[in-house]
C-alpha cells in the first residue's frame, strides 16, 4: 500500500505543471532557523555557513518518509566527499525540531544537520513548496556559492540523483571558479601564465 502511494505521488509529479524553482545565477535568500545535528539543537545561519565555503541546501517533504530516509542515508554516506570540496550540507523540511532531533540521529546518522521550517518561510522563499501538498516541501536541491549565488538546482521527487548531481555541480564549480588575486598586486594577476582579465566568468 505504501509503495502504491509513493508511485502514485511520483506519477502525479511527472504530470504536474512546471513550477518556478530559483534559477542558476539567482541570489540565495538568507535565513536563520533551528536545526539539529546528532540530536543537538543549534541555530543554523546560511550567511555564516557560506563564510566557510559552498552550501548544499536540500529540501525534502517529510522526515522518516520512505524517499526522504533514502535520501538522508545517501547524503550521510557522501559527507566526506562534500567535506573534501569544502561544502556544508543542510536539509530543510516542515518538520518540528523534536522530530528532526530523532531524524538527525537515526537517518542522517549524525553526519549533517537538518533544519526546521515549520512556517514554510524558507521553502517559500526558495520556491520549493510541493504543489500536490502545499504543507510540504518539494524535493529540491541547490548548490550555493560563497557569494550567495545559486550555481546549481535540481528538482525531482525521486531521491536517487540529488547526491550525485550536487557533488558533480560542486566539482564543476570548484574547477571553474576564478583564482583569488593577491591584494598587493599592482598589475593584472596571472595564473599559470594566463591573465585574470582573460579568464572566463563563472556563475
Amino acid at each position: 500500500m505504501k509503495l502504491a502511494r509513493i508511485l502514485a505521488l511520483a506519477c502525479a509529479a511527472l504530470m504536474a505543471p512546471a513550477f518556478a524553482a530559483l534559477d542558476v545565477g539567482d541570489h540565495a535568500p538568507d535565513f536563520k532557523t533551528k536545526a539539529s545535528l546528532g540530536g543537538n539543537v543549534f541555530e543554523f545561519s546560511l550567511a555564516d555557513a557560506l563564510k566557510k565555503g559552498p552550501v548544499v541546501l536540500y529540501f525534502y517533504p517529510a522526515a522518516f518518509s520512505t524517499g526522504c530516509t533514502i535520501e538522508a542515508h545517501e547524503f550521510a554516506e557522501a559527507v566526506d566527499q562534500y567535506k573534501a570540496l569544502g561544502a556544508t550540507i543542510i536539509g530543510v523540511s516542515h518538520d518540528d525540531i523534536d522530530t528532526l532531533n530523532r531524524f538527525s540521529v537515526s537517518e542522517c546518522r549524525s553526519k549533517f544537520a537538518v533544519a526546521a521550517d515549520e512556517d514554510q518561510s524558507i521553502m517559500k522563499s526558495y520556491d520549493a513548496v510541493l504543489w500536490l501538498k502545499p504543507d510540504y516541501a518539494n524535493r529540491v536541491s541547490y548548490v550555493i556559492a560563497p557569494d550567495s549565488s545559486i550555481v546549481y538546482e535540481y528538482t525531482s521527487l525521486l531521491p536517487d540523483k540529488h547526491v550525485a548531481n550536487t557533488l558533480e555541480a560542486l566539482r564543476e564549480w570548484e574547477k571553474n571558479r576564478p583564482a583569488v588575486a593577491p591584494t598587493a598586486s599592482a598589475g593584472p594577476t596571472t595564473v599559470a601564465g594566463v591573465s585574470a582579465a582573460s579568464a572566463g566568468s563563472v556563475r
